[in-house]
C-alpha cells in the first residue's frame, strides 16, 4: 500500500466493505465500532419486549460477513500477512446463557470475540449486546487502538465539520484547511469561521470573500468547497492515523482532481497519515496518476475485481497507471 491507495472497481465488488475491514481493524475490534458499520447497513434484528408490538433493534453481529458466520473453527482475519498482527472475530453462543431460554437464541446469547493471535488474548471477549459496558478488558494494553477517520460517500456534515474544525482551530492546521479552499476559489477566499452555539456543535462554517461585503455560509459554495475543505479537515485531524475516504471523488470537479490529489499526498506525508480511497471515477484515476506522477510520495493504485466467486486485487505501477489514464483505458 501506499502513503494514498486508491481502490476502483464495480458496484458491489466490495469497496466500502474493504474500508469497513480497516476500520474495524484499526479499532481492534471495538463492538461499538462493528455497531456502527452495522446500524449504518441497517443490518439489526428485534428483540422483543415484554408489551405486544413493542421491541427496541440492536446490531446483527451474524450479519458482519455476509454468506459466512465467524465460528471458533473459522474465524474472520483482518491484517498483515504476518499472523501475529493480526485481528480474529468469531461469534459463537455465550455458554453462560445456553439453555436458559426456549425457543430461538435471543442476540444476548451471542459471544462476539475480538482477540489477536496471543496469549495475552485468548480469554478476552465483548458481549455483543454490552449490556454492563465491560469493553474489551483492557486489551488495548496490548495492542491500543489506531486512531481512524471516515469520511463519505456523501458531503460532510455540520457536526462533524465543527468537531474536525476544534481539532485544529488557531493552529497551523487551520491555515491549511483554508488554503484547501483557495483550490477551487484562489484567493476569493479570505477567512473562515463557525459561528453558533458552543455548546450543542449547532454551528455552521462562514467564509469571507474579498468580493462579499458580508460572510456567507460555505455551503453555499456547493458540495465541491464542501468536500475539499472535509478532507483537509480529516487529514489534519487523523495525525499518526488512518483516514478512509469512501467516493472520494464526489463534488470534485475533473479540472482540480490533479491539485486536489496532490494536496492529499502532501497533507498525508506532513501528519503521517495513511488514506485508503475509493473512487467510481475515471477523471478521479486520472488525476491521482499524475498527482502521483508529480509527487515523490508513495501513491497506489488498485483495481478491485472477481472471477469465478475469487476476488482480485490488479495493481497498476506507477507508469502503467498514468500510460492507462492518458490513452483512456478502462482502470474502473
Amino acid at each position: 500500500l501506499g502513503r494514498v491507495t486508491l481502490i476502483a472497481g464495480k458496484n458491489g465488488v466490495g469497496k466500502t466493505t474493504l474500508l469497513d475491514a480497516i476500520r474495524v481493524y484499526a479499532s481492534r475490534g471495538n463492538v461499538d465500532a462493528i455497531s456502527n458499520i452495522l446500524r449504518a447497513r441497517e443490518e439489526l434484528v428485534v428483540i422483543v419486549g415484554e408489551e405486544p408490538n413493542h421491541g427496541t433493534t440492536i446490531p446483527d453481529f451474524q450479519a458482519l460477513i455476509y454468506g459466512r458466520t465467524p465460528s471458533p473453527d473459522f474465524p474472520i482475519a483482518i491484517g498483515p500477512i504476518s499472523a501475529e498482527k493480526q485481528l480474529r472475530i468469531i461469534v459463537q453462543p455465550d455458554p453462560r446463557r445456553m439453555g436458559m431460554f426456549e425457543g430461538p437464541p435471543f442476540i444476548d446469547d451471542i459471544l462476539i470475540k475480538t482477540e489477536f493471535l496471543d496469549k495475552a488474548h485468548e480469554d478476552l471477549f465483548s458481549d455483543s449486546f454490552m449490556r454492563s459496558r465491560r469493553t474489551r478488558l483492557h486489551e488495548s494494553q496490548f495492542h491500543p487502538e489506531i486512531k481512524c477517520e471516515v469520511l463519505g460517500p456523501g458531503v460532510i456534515d455540520n457536526p462533524a465539520m465543527a468537531k474536525f474544525w476544534d481539532g485544529v482551530a488557531l493552529t497551523d492546521y487551520e491555515d491549511q484547511a483554508v488554503q484547501a479552499l483557495r483550490l477551487i476559489y484562489g484567493d476569493e477566499i479570505d477567512r473562515l469561521a463557525f459561528v453558533g452555539l458552543e455548546t450543542s456543535y449547532k454551528r455552521r462554517a462562514i467564509v469571507k470573500m474579498r468580493s462579499q461585503k458580508t460572510p456567507i455560509p460555505l455551503r453555499t459554495l456547493g458540495d465541491g468547497a464542501l468536500r475539499i475543505f472535509g478532507v483537509a479537515l480529516a487529514l489534519a485531524n487523523s495525525r499518526d492515523g488512518f483516514l478512509l475516504l469512501d467516493e472520494a471523488e464526489n463534488g470534485i470537479h475533473h479540472s482540480i482532481q490533479r491539485a486536489y490529489w496532490r494536496m492529499v499526498l502532501e497533507t498525508a506525508q506532513k501528519y503521517n497519515v495513511q488514506v485508503l480511497a475509493t473512487t467510481h471515477s475515471f477523471d478521479c484515476v486520472r488525476g491521482f496518476a499524475h498527482a502521483v506522477e508529480d509527487s515523490a510520495i508513495k501513491g497506489v493504485f488498485f483495481r478491485l475485481q472477481k472471477h469465478d466467486g475469487t476476488m482480485y486485487a490488479v495493481e497498476y505501477p506507477d507508469e502503467s497507471l498514468i500510460i492507462a489514464a492518458d490513452d483512456g483505458t478502462e482502470v474502473r
